[in-house]
């Protein structure tokens, strides 16, 4: 089995930072992209940022030039550093991971953290 655990999330002023963390563990073989999406009441779920295991990144318009994504493959650890925080960066943030575990090593599948509140107010 594979579980992600994710931390760091919390209250923040406008123009304040945040750093999230998720850790994947269990029976992992391979972990290719992880990213990181963000969703708030009753809207769809939204990308934010992805890395590759390459180390190659993508980010959302909205995000670009504040928010970096980063990885440690030893530590099957992915992290959101949030910096210069605005009111409409609050939601709750998931991350995900495609893992190919040992039970199947020919084929990644898409695994979520539990989700982590992030709220931007003054």
């Amino acid at each position: 089995q594979v579980q992600l655990v994710e931390s760091g999330g919390g209250l923040v002023q406008p123009g304040g930072s945040l750093r999230l963390s998720c850790a994947a563990s269990g029976s992992i073989f391979m972990i290719n992209t992880m990213g990181w999406y963000r969703q708030t009441p009753g809207k769809e779920r939204e990308l934010v940022a992805t890395i590759t295991r390459a180390g190659r990144t993508n980010y959302a318009d909205s995000v670009k030039g504040r928010f970096t994504i980063s990885r440690d493959n030893a530590k099957n650890t992915v992290y959101l550093q949030m910096n210069s925080l605005k009111p409409e960066d609050t939601a709750v943030y998931y991350c995900y991971q495609a893992i190919a575990s040992y039970q199947d090593i020919s084929s990644y599948r898409d695994y979520w953290g539990q989700g982590t509140q992030v709220t931007v107010s003054s």
